[in-house]
């Protein structure tokens, strides 16, 4: 089994250049001599460069790309984590907050939680009002939360206190969770009151809670917005009677699949009555999402930068290659190597520069997302970005996308400056080197 590979590497190249097809080993063969060539020059410098421009390239569109999408990824989750991924009202509601009551009693619930792409359905009401101290008054929108509450988000919110247990008799918990912006420009603090009072026509309605927990979702201007109390006082306030709730949010497991899960509800549990409505389309949260899509066109844009650049430093790489190598060119031509042989060693060239480049990029941008996931060098500030710290995402198939992308892109796009390889003529690549 030695003979043939030690035919062909000792063996003449005449020999194999003279036949009709080259072998694809001496091909590779020469490829590896002029990529482990151990003699300084300038080519082997702009070899360094190009897999230099690749790496480079592949960590910029990686971090970019790893860190818009833990962006998105966690201000998404903020919003759907507090209202669901898709609510249930009725179809009379025309406003937010101001609810048209619905049965608790419904065909949905809780047997929602069992459809495909379901994992929690909840209760919910909301009222807007006023909260009152002594010295302060601030408006606010009271979002009452049942038994049946998820209650690991906000509780992972939490600055001080604790989330409040509901009540299912008699008037509710008497506590409330204020966000951190409230309480601040309340001037309350942890078991301070506060006076929760709605205006309903003629009717006044008011009643002394005591402030149990603070959290901050880093959402500023929605949280300033928010007080969370028991469900059981958003009946009271409403008038309302034990079974009347403002809607239900449902909460998905793919929020990629969430409007077919909306659609798949509203089939299934069609009624006259009431609507299900992802929260993309409710007016609240609008413009929140049309920002984050807005990332999208950022990212694309640096990739689209960031394959540009690679592909003109390879071009640029393999044209001074091939211009560097005239001579030896010139002798395999004039020892019967067709051009389209001589093409193929140097896009093995270039592969070789695109994939050492690819395996760099690959090990410094991943290297470098590790860093901020864990360590969170870059900050940010919060009233600006709602976030503390910039957030990682791996999207390991994009991951995978932008690698195979780039490799098929540089080398489909080699193809073009080999063609110089077919204007240099054997006689005068010799006589003139």
């Amino acid at each position: 089994m030695r003979w043939p590979y030690n035919f062909l590497f000792n063996s003449p190249p005449y020999l194999y250049f003279a036949s009709k097809r080259t072998p694809l080993k001496l091909e590779l063969f020469i490829a590896r001599k002029i990529i482990f060539n151990d003699r300084k020059s300038f080519s082997r410098f702009i070899v360094r460069v190009g897999v230099a421009a690749v790496a480079l390239s592949v960590c910029a569109m990686m971090v970019a790309s790893s860190m818009v999408s833990g962006f998105q990824q966690e201000i998404s989750r903020k919003i759907f984590g507090f209202w669901g991924h898709i609510q249930i009202r009725n179809v009379l509601q025309d406003n937010a907050y101001e609810e048209v009551p619905m049965n608790i009693h419904q065909r949905f619930y809780p047997a929602l939680d069992t459809m495909p792409g379901v994992t929690h359905v909840q209760a919910y009401g909301t009222k807007p009002g006023i909260l009152k101290t002594k010295t302060d008054i601030e408006g606010i929108v009271f979002k009452g939360i049942g038994t049946d509450f998820q209650r690991s988000f906000l509780t992972s919110y939490l600055t001080e206190g604790r989330l409040f247990y509901p009540s299912d008799t008699g008037k509710g918990n008497d506590t409330l969770v204020l966000s951190k912006t409230t309480a601040s420009r309340l001037q309350l603090k942890l078991y301070d009151k506060v006076t929760c009072a709605i205006i309903r026509g003629s009717t006044y309605r008011k009643q002394k809670m005591v402030l149990g927990g603070i959290y901050n979702t880093g959402l500023a201007e929605y949280d300033s917005k928010f007080a969370v109390i028991d469900l059981a006082k958003i009946q009271f306030f409403n008038n309302w009677g034990r079974d009347s709730v403002g809607g239900f949010e449902v909460f998905v497991h793919d929020v990629r699949k969430m409007d077919a899960v909306e659609q798949a509800i509203n089939d299934r549990y069609y009624s006259v009555d009431y609507k299900a409505s992802s929260i993309h389309h409710l007016g609240g949260f609008a413009n929140i999402f049309e920002w984050l899509a807005l990332q999208d066109v950022n990212k694309n844009v640096i990739i689209g930068l960031m394959v540009m650049v690679a592909i003109i430093n390879m071009i640029t790489a393999l044209l001074i290659l091939i211009l560097d190598r005239t001579n030896m060119i010139g002798m395999l031509k004039a020892m019967g190597a067709r051009s389209a042989s001589i093409r193929r060693v140097f896009l093995l060239h270039a592969a070789y520069i695109t994939g050492l480049g690819l395996l760099l990029g690959n090990f410094l941008g991943i290297g470098l997302c590790l860093l901020q996931k864990y360590f969170g060098l870059l900050r940010l500030p919060e009233e600006s970005y709602y976030l503390q710290v910039a957030p990682v995402y791996f999207d390991w198939f994009f991951i995978l996308a932008v690698n195979l992308g780039t490799l098929l892109l540089c080398t489909l796009v080699m193809i073009i400056p080999t063609y110089l390889i077919t204007r240099i003529s054997p006689l005068k690549a010799i006589r003139f080197s």
